[in-house]
């Protein structure tokens, strides 16, 4: 029989957080993104804004879902960065021509100039970024983060 003693001692024993992969992840994931943001507040834009709009200027258009899949952002994150986006004058949706339960999301004229204002200031975060960090080390960690497998778990609704 175990002892008020013995589980006590199992209780108060330290997990090793220092150890944890995703405390590691999620202290890095704040530390870049506090980085990029930092680079970009002369536009006043968060990295998930400016990468949103660099999609679109890629994508021409896309669906809301197909959007927050290639960004990896939970579905109502990105209906939310979307209104205000949409708000500021930066995109426009507008229903699909092909299905008509489908809103498209584009970037505005004001929205491309406006990416195109902010591509230099995310290009000089990446050349400091790799001028910090050594252009081969971000390459492999890159490299690495896209081949790490953590399962088929389906994203929940918190960002945080």
């Amino acid at each position: 029989m175990e002892t008020r003693t013995t589980r006590s001692v199992a209780v108060n024993k330290p997990l090793g957080v220092d150890q944890c992969n995703c405390s590691a992840m999620r202290k890095a994931n704040r530390q870049i993104s506090r980085f990029y943001d930092a680079h970009l507040e002369p536009v006043g834009l968060r990295i998930t804004q400016f990468l949103t709009l660099a999609a679109l200027n890629e994508l021409g258009s896309a669906a809301v879902n197909a959007l927050a899949e290639q960004l990896d952002i939970e579905r109502t994150a990105m209906g939310k960065m979307v209104g205000f986006l949409e708000r500021d004058g930066l995109v426009r949706i507008r229903p699909s021509p092909t299905d008509g339960r489908s809103r498209l999301i584009e970037l505005t004229d004001a929205g491309r100039r406006f990416h195109d204002k902010a591509a230099p200031l995310w290009q000089r975060a990446q050349r400091e970024f790799e001028q910090l960090n050594g252009a081969k080390n971000v390459a492999v960690l890159r490299g690495a983060l896209r081949n790490m497998v953590v399962g088929n778990i389906k994203p929940s609704s918190s960002e945080d």
